[in-house]
């Protein structure tokens, strides 16, 4: 398109040039959160992101994501993005365990390029949203720390078994360095888990009769 389309002022916002892109302003419509468009100066514009480490969705650099919006049906939708947002990161970053203190300042949940962090209120209510979908447990009851389930302990066990099957390690024991941080596992999934993480997903397999946890640092798996 040749000429920026007309747009109330009021759904304009100004922000940082977003990488990939030559926007520097976004129209959001408050009644259809998901729905917005990029401009430059004199075009629409596509939304690119740059193939960084992680890629950030749009909503990322758009200030008013940061902020928890009254109307119920945007609310909930800011909520949906930030879970998703949420449980991409860790798993790409791999990471189970936050302190909830030190959450807050984050790159997740602060992002410095446009000035803009969620407040504490609003970062409880996100992780409170996250523990009903079954995606967050508290590992305190004062809740300083928290685990961020991207996979379940079954999802993790039935991978685990997967490979155990797949590389002939049944009726084999493994060690628990071996399954997380061994040559032959490097490019799977769990490589690198959290080892209270691993131990969990192993009982379930021992619950199902799939293994048997050996000692302090072992499992043996069964056809």
């Amino acid at each position: 398109m040749s000429s920026e389309p007309h747009v109330p002022q009021s759904l304009i916002y100004d922000v940082a040039v977003l990488p990939g892109t030559l926007a520097n302003k976004i129209i959001f419509n408050p009644d259809v959160y998901m729905n917005c468009v990029l401009l430059n100066d004199s075009n629409v514009c596509d939304l690119q992101m740059g193939h960084d480490e992680f890629d950030w969705p749009w909503q990322y650099s758009f200030p008013p994501f940061f902020t928890l919006q009254p109307t119920l049906a945007t609310r909930e939708k800011q909520l949906e993005a930030w879970c998703s947002l949420i449980l991409a990161y860790c798993k790409h970053h791999k990471l189970f365990f936050f302190d909830t203190t030190e959450a807050a300042s984050s790159p997740l949940f602060h992002n410095k390029s446009i000035s803009r962090k969620l407040s504490s209120d609003d970062l409880s209510t996100v992780l409170e949203e996250l523990r009903k979908r079954g995606n967050l447990r508290w590992c305190d009851k004062r809740r300083s720390r928290f685990n961020i389930v991207w996979r379940t302990y079954d999802q993790w066990g039935k991978l685990i078994y997967d490979w155990a099957k797949r590389s002939g390690n049944v009726n084999t024991v493994c060690t628990l360095f071996e399954l997380t941080s061994g040559d032959e596992t490097t490019s799977e999934e769990f490589f690198g888990l959290d080892e209270q993480i691993l131990l969990q997903s192993l009982r379930t397999l021992e619950t199902s009769k799939k293994a048997e946890i050996i000692g302090i640092d072992g499992v043996k798996f069964f056809s």
